[in-house]
């Protein structure tokens, strides 16, 4: 038996089970094989590389994401503490500066002396697993010689979804004569208030209150919007791709061909908003959510897009207050992986079929960034009882985001999907029934951190 645990893949579940194991006083060693080789929506060389949105999700504790933030930092996470340490304003989201939060994460690792950082692809999972314990945690945009490997370890075909990052655009080329900042409902005018009134509080909105940019749309804007979207060229994908298209990151240019309104009832939804120049509601909005620390970069929320980059200009550029915009960075859509968990795994995310392999992240269905955290600290924590006398097994409570998530990816399920943290897969609560959704979600966090303590 070797005297390390071995980790492949560099992402946020195989950081954080590195710093866990590293913490514990045993030797990592880190696969990872950028920047030798890089996915295909891959491009910064340092480790947790955030690809998509940069926001964690909400902090409130009624939030079933919130919750499983709470507990994790309980536990002691790395990577919700640098989350913590390089937000920036998104409201009651934990939105971070994505290229300061890789570049902590890797400073981090790269200077404990107990983990050792390779950058190679791996092509021999068995080899390693016959000599020691084995953390795979490749994330969804797994390399096809590896997925491959994996596809012969466990039995299985391999399934794919597919996620689709969003634009960014540089705030500098926003044209503030159209676009305002606020949330939602926290900037719409009060029935008491006078339109002078209203326009006096929107100039004095705080900092925390600009996290988002708006951008308000009339119908004749929003009609000539959808309809170049909906005729715009998109990048054609294999045919291996054309399958499965995972809900929960829906590209906004296949939404928008569901019907000429459904952008209006979902990302572009303006209700809690009063256009600042009509002092009215306006028929559809675009949000910007802050990506940088600095406040310099902002995202396009909800316009996770697979258009070719030449469109998403053309397109994008239509929306008022974008006319001029500088995309820092085109949207692109991916090809993601995940096994079938429920048949593979035990509630330890570790591999039924073989006791030294565990697997983590998106790659076991668990969806979203703190998730897939989540899954690392719990591979981490269980490979490090193997490592000594395997006599035990960390399982988390189901009442526990945490459990409820390891539960949900260990119970057989014929039309497995990927899963987000969610209140509906906990436990409901004993006894009389609560309507009040808050107070029923508050009444489950509660129960939750009891867990804990």
């Amino acid at each position: 038996m070797v005297d390390y645990i071995t980790i492949i893949g560099g992402g946020l579940a195989g950081s954080e089970a590195a710093y866990q194991i590293a913490k514990r006083g045993i030797k990592v060693k880190l696969y990872e094989m950028k920047p030798v080789k890089f996915s295909p929506a891959h491009s910064n060389e340092n480790l947790a590389e955030i690809v998509c949105s940069n926001s964690f999700k909400s902090n409130l504790l009624t939030n079933a994401c919130g919750l499983l933030k709470e507990e994790l930092r309980k536990l002691d996470s790395l990577l919700i503490k640098i989350a913590d340490n390089t937000s920036v304003p998104a409201g009651q989201a934990l939105a971070v500066d994505r290229d300061e939060f890789a570049k902590q994460v890797t400073q981090t690792l790269a200077n404990n002396p107990l983990i050792e950082i390779i950058n190679e692809e791996v092509t021999d999972i068995e080899e390693m697993a016959k000599n020691g314990i084995v953390i795979i945690a490749t994330g969804p945009l797994t390399s096809e010689g590896l997925a491959e490997q994996i596809a012969r370890l466990t039995g299985e075909d391999k399934l794919y979804f597919y996620d689709a990052a969003a634009p960014i655009v540089n705030k500098d080329s926003i044209d503030f004569n159209i676009a305002f900042y606020g949330d939602r409902y926290s900037q719409e005018k009060k029935k008491d208030e006078t339109v002078e009134e209203w326009k006096e509080r929107l100039a004095n909105t705080s900092k925390e209150e600009q996290s988002y940019i708006n951008l308000p749309m009339n119908q004749e804007e929003y009609e000539a919007f959808w309809k170049a979207l909906v005729e715009a060229e998109v990048i054609t994908l294999h045919e291996f791709e054309k399958k499965e298209i995972f809900e929960g990151c829906m590209p906004v240019e296949i939404m928008a061909k569901r019907g000429i309104d459904t952008l209006r009832f979902g990302p572009l939804k303006p209700v809690g908003f009063d256009d600042p120049r009509t002092a009215r509601r306006p028929y559809a909005l675009v949000q910007l959510r802050q990506d940088d620390m600095q406040a310099s970069i902002y995202n396009l929320v909800g316009f996770q897009t697979n258009l070719k980059f030449g469109e998403q200009k053309r397109v994008f550029s239509m929306i008022p207050g974008l006319q001029n915009a500088e995309f820092v960075k085109y949207g692109v859509m991916h090809r993601n992986t995940y096994i079938n968990s429920t048949k593979l795994l035990d509630n330890t995310y570790n591999l039924k079929a073989n006791n030294n392999i565990y697997f983590a992240g998106q790659i076991t269905g668990v969806e979203g960034y703190v998730e897939s955290i989540s899954s690392g600290m719990v591979a981490a924590l269980n490979a490090i009882d193997v490592f000594g006398d395997g006599a035990k097994k960390h399982r988390f409570s189901e009442n526990t985001v945490i459990g409820a998530l390891t539960k949900y990816i260990s119970t057989p399920n014929e039309k497995f999907q990927p899963m987000n943290a969610n209140f509906g897969i906990l436990p409901i609560l004993e006894g009389k029934k609560i309507k009040d959704k808050k107070q029923r979600y508050q009444m489950l966090a509660d129960r939750s951190l009891r867990e804990f303590e």
